[in-house]
């Protein structure tokens, strides 16, 4: 396996954790508001952005696996353009998580939920 510094497969793995949670907040919100309000006018943008902000969420979590999955099968070394697209994924996983905790939460907010 190519080495990577355990304090970048730690961030990784945090990270992961993080957009997994997120991933859940925004499911169980998005389910929450429909069960209580239906799919209205006044329900129907919050509903989309919640949806977006899953599949936002997916999309760095599965690159991530496919890449230290690629990264571990690398001989001897990872290539600088496979490393430079993990430090993008993690520096846009990081942005995006912490854009989508704040939608997540307005959301939660504006429909009076726990």
């Amino acid at each position: 396996m190519a080495k990577l510094a355990p304090e970048t497969i730690a961030t990784i793995l945090n990270l992961q954790a993080r957009l997994l949670a997120g991933i859940d907040q925004a499911s169980s919100a998005e389910f929450a508001i429909f069960q209580q309000y239906g799919e209205i006018e006044a329900t129907a943008t919050v509903l989309e952005q919640l949806q977006n902000a899953s599949e936002r969420l997916r999309n760095p979590y599965s690159r991530f696996y496919t890449l230290l999955l690629r990264i571990s099968e690398s001989q001897p070394t990872a290539s600088s353009a496979m490393l430079n697209l993990l430090a993008q994924t993690i520096e846009q996983a990081e942005a995006d998580a912490s854009a989508i905790e704040a939608t997540i939460r307005e959301a939660k907010r504006d429909f009076n939920l726990p």
